[in-house]
């Protein structure tokens, strides 16, 4: 399995101010530095590395400077992240304009995978319809995905309708979609992320690698939280996955290379010890 990292770090999460009032510009985008952050991921002996749609779009007129600098760093572009609310009839064109758009600069610029997440709550409650919405938008998802020759995969995430077991449940019953099992979110929606691997084995696609503190509440590096990642590496390696392991922190209290560092050193550590076993 090959190593990369998620450029989230550099700068944390935003999304793109015009979406607010035009859906179809609502891209995420790590609001950082991406030629320093491609360099120290390649640094710290990465492999691979995941963006952003919107920090992708940034590159879309002027295409050369990422392929330069995914040569230079001799990182691959593995994925590409997006998202949408999925289940509003009204918005859901733009929204899928949107996750095309993505698809597309995702294929030109070499990556293999789509990684999308989402399903809105909304104020009034939550009911089953909206399941259903969500589970034939992310099969759309896979169509505009395949299009483009790259694996779609659902990722699912706090503040969405997919937080808890059950609701990921409700959704792999909905949905051909693959799994992205993000280990700290699944953790933080109250489940097992080793035992949720066992459960979709044949659905994982791809694997973010999140370390978790309940009290108080924090994303961290590998190794510096909760999270049994002996027991998730071996689910994952039981499920026959051998694609890419990426590390994906969203926000550090110092320089987002130390924290690459240390998931790198504790994550090499951790698959030594299994191929030693």
């Amino acid at each position: 399995m090959r190593l990369g990292y998620h450029s989230i770090t550099w700068g944390g999460v935003v999304g793109e101010p015009t979406g607010v009032t035009s859906v179809k510009d609502l891209f995420y985008r790590a609001n950082g530095d991406m030629q320093r952050a491609l360099r120290d991921i390649a640094a710290e002996g990465y492999q691979g590395v995941e963006l952003f749609d919107g920090n992708v779009a940034d590159f879309a007129d002027r295409p050369e400077v990422l392929r330069e600098l995914l040569h230079e760093t001799g990182l691959t572009l593995v994925s590409v992240y997006t998202g949408a609310n999925f289940i509003y009839a009204d918005s859901l064109p733009d929204e899928l304009w949107r996750v095309n758009r993505a698809a597309e600069l995702a294929a030109l610029f070499g990556a293999e995978k789509l990684v999308v997440g989402g399903g809105a709550r909304r104020a009034a409650g939550t009911d089953d319809e909206d399941y259903d919405r969500l589970g034939k938008s992310l099969d759309t998802v896979v169509d505009i995905a395949e299009r483009q020759g790259l694996n779609a995969s659902y990722h699912p995430h706090l503040s969405t309708i997919v937080e808890s077991p059950d609701e990921l449940e409700r959704i792999m019953t909905r949905s051909r979609i693959g799994f992205c099992p993000d280990t700290a979110h699944l953790a933080a929606g109250g489940g097992d992320p080793a035992a949720l691997i066992r459960q979709y084995p044949e659905r994982i696609e791809h694997v973010h690698l999140k370390d978790y503190r309940p009290e108080p509440f924090a994303f961290l590096p590998l190794g510096q939280g909760a999270l049994d990642f002996p027991d998730i590496l071996a689910a994952v390696q039981e499920a026959g996955y051998d694609g890419w392991l990426l590390v994906e922190l969203d926000s550090y209290d110092g320089d987002p290379r130390e924290a690459a560092r240390i998931s790198k050193a504790y994550l090499d550590a951790l698959l030594d010890s299994s191929v030693s076993r």
